[in-house]
């Protein structure tokens, strides 16, 4: 009996010794915020403060590492969403921009000298994606809040078709008001957004995300909280806050809805909507750090739990009628790839990183799919690319030390780069060390746009960054021209590794001289099957590329359009194979001065704008 009971005993001390261990695999909280600028956190002042009021955010900072060189993939959402859960650069996914699949045509077929690339409308849908690859490792996945990694918030494919379990994608209290000056927020009992016991609106994503932990917090888990906040419209269901931010900027409450003109940090509507988030984060930390860990007896959830807090891209400085925040230091905002749109907050905290440090190390968006794969110790997927790096050890080790980021040669990562070759931007940039280089693609018929500009952002002084020049405001290209050029052509090397597209010059642009005149026309065509074969004349320009640009839902919903290399066959002819399901095509000829020829002709998108019309109306018909 004696025997029976020290045997039960030294059963009963191995169970709770294995019991209070620490779970193999620890939980990921992934926050990606909607357009917060760097300047908007208050643990992110520099020069100025900002007036917004942050202390959930801020003492998350406490906790564990705050970046101060911490980049977006992308200058604008999609892409750089699509970036985090695939760990595709954008350049290399043909994913550069927000919708995509469509057919490439100028804004205005007159007033743009250029026009952007094809590029995809959405994530492949047989991704290999960051969710999935937990799921392998026994992970639940969960997603709250917005997608939009489709050619619309609703298309194919969705986060279930993507490597999650559980997801919810209600706008909460960010579904568009009928006046943003009246109809806020009540105590009333029937209103969907009633206010709290601490005066905030009801905000349904946020109760999304609380109820995935709920229901899965007993197992190891991977939450993915995308929150629309603090995207437009700009607005607060807060009256509360509305008038808190009013007083505390000292300006009139305003009585109208029209737009907000004061410049600056000073749009009261967007500080209530940055407060609305700091809210809504201390949400999911008050329960990470009060709730019991089922799988640590004794233990918390935020014990074991990485939380890694983001945006997806530079804070929106403003559109027509709107100011809406301010990025300065930093040049630009989102749609740039100026600091401005692309340097964002990021605070990772989590088992084994000390609390309370901050980082100078250069880091990327594209770093959490590596990342994460390590601290979950989740298999990397066969032959999975991943153009991001692994920065476990730099968080666990020392986070002041760049050589611990390593790029896949091993070497120590000090460059990154950003292609957008879309909207009034037109650029791709490359960063390497404190140097960074912007090359503007519109700058041939454009003389207030250099080719080339060069910044010095900061300086090493004993192995510390140093402010140079954040603001992005003096151009060094002309006294140092051999470094400009040097960054040129790594750029140009990363770019064409990725297979990246461009812009083309557009041949009815008003500002563009002869060369148009030159460029090569189609003159006739023909189709047997899937085989179709244009005959075209060159008119002094060589074609050097083909495209067949089809769809397969032409006049549906989401209709959706593809690329697809054409062959140069001959002299002046040119053969395409349409795709098995192809309903409609244009193809687009490239001449060597890089102008762009659409068949038929496709139209601008001030025209569809005003018409309604699908591409699939301009296009061939395979029917």
């Amino acid at each position: 009996m004696k025997y029976l009971s020290c045997l039960l005993l030294a059963f009963v001390s191995i169970f709770e010794t294995t019991a209070q261990e620490r779970p193999e695999k620890p939980n990921v909280v992934l926050i990606l915020t909607d357009d917060l600028g760097w300047q908007d956190v208050k643990c992110y002042d520099v020069d100025e403060p900002s007036p917004m009021e942050t202390p959930n955010i801020d003492a998350l900072a406490k906790k564990g590492i705050q970046f101060w060189q911490a980049y977006a993939p992308a200058p604008t959402c999609a892409p750089s969403r699509c970036a985090i859960m695939s760990g595709n650069h954008p350049a290399r996914a043909q994913k550069t921009h927000v919708v995509g699949g469509a057919p490439p045509t100028p804004n205005h077929k007159h007033g743009w000298t250029m026009m952007a690339p094809w590029y995809s409308g959405r994530m492949p849908e047989n991704e290999r994606t960051l969710p999935r690859a937990l799921q392998g490792n026994g992970y639940v996945t969960g997603h709250s809040g917005k997608w939009h990694m489709a050619i619309d918030h609703m298309a194919f494919p969705q986060p279930e078709d993507q490597g999650f379990d559980w997801t919810q994608s209600s706008r909460g209290a960010r579904a568009r008001m009928n006046s943003r000056v009246r109809g806020f927020a009540s105590n009333a009992t029937q209103d969907p957004f009633r206010l709290d016991e601490n005066g905030f609106p009801f905000h349904q994503t946020s109760e999304d995300a609380l109820t995935f932990l709920r229901e899965n917090h007993h197992r190891p888990f991977f939450l993915y909280y995308a929150t629309w906040l603090v995207h437009t419209p700009i607005h607060t269901r807060s009256e509360r806050l509305l008038e808190k931010y009013c007083k505390k900027l000292g300006v009139e409450k305003p009585k109208e809805d029209r737009g907000w003109t004061i410049e600056g940090q000073r749009n009261p509507f967007y500080c209530a909507m940055v407060e609305e988030l700091d809210y809504h984060m201390g949400k999911v930390f008050t329960y990470l750090n009060n709730t019991d860990d089922p799988r640590w007896p004794g233990h918390k959830l935020s014990e074991n739990t990485y939380v890694l807090f983001t945006s997806d891209n530079g804070g929106m400085e403003g559109h027509p009628g709107e100011v809406i925040t301010d990025n300065y230091p930093l040049d630009k905002g989102k749609i740039s790839a100026m600091e401005g749109g692309i340097r964002v907050p990021l605070i990772i905290t989590g088992p084994g990183i000390r609390a309370g440090v901050e980082s100078d190390v250069m880091v990327n968006g594209l770093d959490f799919y590596p990342t994460i794969l390590t601290l979950t110790k989740t298999p990397k997927p066969k032959d999975k690319n991943l153009d991001g790096c692994d920065l476990s050890d730099l968080l666990r080790d020392d986070p002041s030390n760049s050589r611990l980021v390593r790029d896949k040669q091993g070497k120590p990562r000090n460059s990154m780069i950003w292609h957008f070759p879309h909207s009034v931007a037109l650029e791709s940039s490359i960063r390497v060390e404190g140097f960074k280089l912007i090359r503007n693609y519109d700058h041939k018929y454009n003389s207030n746009t250099p080719e080339l500009e060069l910044y010095q952002l900061y300086r090493n002084v004993n192995g510390k960054q140093v402010r140079v020049d954040l603001e992005e405001a003096n151009n060094l290209v002309a006294s140092k021209p051999e470094l400009a050029n040097e960054l040129n052509r790594e750029l140009t090397s990363a770019l064409n590794e990725m297979n990246a597209s461009y812009p083309y010059y557009n041949p009815r642009a008003a500002r563009i001289g002869m060369e148009k005149n030159q460029t090569p026309r189609i003159i006739s065509h023909e189709r047997k099957g899937k085989v179709v074969r244009f005959a075209y004349q060159s008119r002094g320009s060589e074609v050097v590329r083909a495209d067949l640009i089809y769809t397969l839902n032409g006049n549906q919903r989401y209709e959706e359009w593809f690329r697809a290399l054409g062959e140069l066959e001959g002299e002046n002819m040119i053969k395409v194979q349409l795709p098995e399901g192809t309903t409609h095509y244009f193809l687009n000829l490239i001449d060597r001065n890089n102008f762009l020829v659409s068949y038929p002709q496709c139209p601008d998108y001030a025209t569809l704008n005003q018409s309604k019309d699908p591409f699939s109306k301009f296009a061939i018909s395979a029917r």
